[in-house]
């Protein structure tokens, strides 16, 4: 049959195949979710009229500054994302694309995933919390801690609810504010021995943080080069790798004496 159509007749019967699998994928949903910065919240300050952080048994200092613990907003496990989305996204610093599979878990529901996100959030908040007191010296026995924090799940927040902790009890250890007054914005895992854990979405964070005022921001070591990728103007990165570190840091900020690392 094709040999009796001419050149382009044969070209364009050939071509409908091609056309149609290209019609198709840009309409199917694919295994992405697509995210961009989210919002940011001060653990100094409140939460939808909530204390985030709230301190019994020890006395309390009152604080200047703010650290603002960073997040990412993807599109919802359920979400269909499609060619155009992911085309539209792929060009843009302000959006990633990633597999869906590294956002949610795969095969689970939204209500299980929510669930998982919340349990991750609780044992952040347990680790951060051992970590604080430990680094001060303090008893969990003697001080209680309660930390609320609504409408966000995971563990990347557990840094910044350490530093909170320590802040809110004990300053720069001599008067002062581990902020000096600054806006200070991060994102890390911590266990409750201190140490700070990769997270992910720290180049969109960075975007999140500067957009919210921050100056300085607190990474894990191990996403230096991640952060730097699209490291908004006027935002100092500086990696850290321990709650003990991240103190140093800071103070060494503050003060302006001792060196602080840079990514």
């Amino acid at each position: 049959m094709l040999s009796r159509l001419s050149r382009p007749q044969a070209l364009a019967v050939c071509a409908l195949p091609v056309v149609a699998l290209l019609a198709t994928a840009a309409f199917a949903p694919l295994p992405f979710s697509v995210a961009q910065p989210g919002m940011t919240a001060n653990v100094l300050g409140r939460n939808q009229g909530t204390p985030v952080i709230t301190v019994s048994g020890a006395e309390t200092r009152r604080t200047s500054g703010q650290l603002r613990m960073t997040t990412i907003e993807a599109t919802g496990p359920d979400a269909e994302v499609r060619l155009g989305d992911v085309a539209d996204s792929w060009f843009r610093t302000d959006r990633a694309v990633l597999p869906r599979d590294s956002v949610y878990p795969s095969g689970d529901t939204v209500k299980e995933i929510e669930r998982h996100n919340e349990a991750q959030m609780r044992q952040s908040q347990d680790a951060a919390t051992q970590a604080a007191l430990k680094y001060l010296g303090l008893g969990a026995g003697e001080v209680k801690v309660t930390l609320k924090l609504a409408d966000v799940g995971g563990p990347s927040a557990g840094l910044l609810f350490s530093l909170g902790i320590v802040d809110k009890l004990d300053g720069d250890g001599s008067g002062g504010d581990l902020t000096g007054g600054r806006v200070i914005a991060g994102t890390g895992t911590i266990d409750a021995a201190g140490k700070v854990g990769a997270v992910g979405g720290v180049a969109l964070k960075t975007q999140a943080a500067r957009r919210d005022g921050a100056t300085v921001f607190l990474v894990p070591k191990a996403e230096c080069a991640d952060a730097e990728a699209e490291l908004p103007k006027g935002l100092r990165l500086v990696p850290v790798t321990t709650l003990k570190g991240a103190v140093d840091s800071l103070v060494a900020l503050e003060k302006g004496k001792g060196s602080v690392p840079s990514c």
